[in-house]
């Protein structure tokens, strides 16, 4: 796993991928709001379908103040493997701090994510640190969020066959989850192409399902990556990204038939293709 760590993030060094900024800036006072709403293709979340493979509605908010402190909310609809029952929807309130530490920019916050209407043990906080700077031409980041150990990311279920059946192996289970990634960044020079990277680790005691049959890290130890690039059109963002993870089939076996499309009964962790228009307010 180590290895395809390493290996994943050279490619995306080489390829020195970018995200543009998608929100504009209104300032009044001390007080900056920014906000996007996006029309998507599909929702990955850290390389695996939270949307069946379907497209996705998103929209999301961010109220910061001049002192470094901030505070958003962010939703998407869902469907498939990730809803849990209530409203089909994941509802993100987030809060931090950012400053500027010398030729850096440190930001830590914490992300509640929330599935409202759904089971109470399905909502989680995961707080994070994310260091970014430049490097030549290119704008970096790396980030860390870590979830200490709570009951929506235990493992209530042995296998995706006793999810089907409803009937816990492991109620109250409780287990924590560690995220490390990085986004790289490149603007082509004098036109309105970026291009864009991230790769990221995932490992966690999560090896399972979770209570209502899904896991933040699916098959506990798992790398994502996307390479692709948006092109600022006016307001909106249109962008192009190839999505993929390294969880196999084999590895995945025992999440089936949830860990899979409800479709054709294909990987929803498997490469993939993802467009999205974004607008900036």
């Amino acid at each position: 796993m180590k290895t395809r760590l390493a290996a994943a993030m050279a490619a995306i060094a080489i390829t020195a991928a970018a995200t543009p900024a998608f929100a504009q800036e209104e300032e009044s006072g001390p007080i900056t709001v920014t906000g996007t709403a996006a029309l998507a293709s599909e929702y990955r979340f850290r390389g695996v379908s939270m949307t069946d493979k379907e497209m996705t509605v998103q929209a999301g908010a961010t109220v910061s103040h001049e002192s470094g402190l901030y505070v958003g909310t962010w939703a998407s609809n869902l469907a498939g493997w990730g809803t849990f029952l209530g409203a089909n929807m994941e509802l993100d309130i987030y809060g931090g701090y950012k400053v500027p530490v010398g030729d850096v920019t440190l930001d830590v916050g914490l992300t509640w994510y929330m599935y409202p209407g759904g089971l109470d043990t399905t909502d989680f906080a995961e707080p994070y640190v994310k260091v970014s700077g430049t490097a030549g031409p290119a704008s970096v980041l790396v980030g860390v969020a870590y979830a200490p150990k709570q009951e929506s990311l235990g493992k209530w279920y042995n296998s995706g066959a006793s999810a089907v059946t409803g009937v816990y192996d492991n109620p109250g289970a409780k287990a924590d989850n560690l995220y490390i990634w990085t986004d790289v960044a490149a603007g082509i020079p004098d036109t309105a192409l970026t291009l864009k990277g991230h790769v990221g680790y995932s490992k966690s005691g999560n090896d399972g399902l979770g209570p209502q049959g899904t896991a933040v890290s699916p098959t506990g130890e798992y790398v994502d990556w996307l390479v692709g690039a948006d092109y600022v059109l006016g307001p909106v963002t249109l962008g192009v990204a190839y999505v993929d993870t390294d969880i196999s089939t084999a590895e995945s076996a025992y999440l089936q038939p949830n860990f899979s499309s409800t479709k054709d009964g294909s990987s929803i962790a498997g490469s993939r293709v993802v467009v999205s228009a974004t607008v900036a307010f």
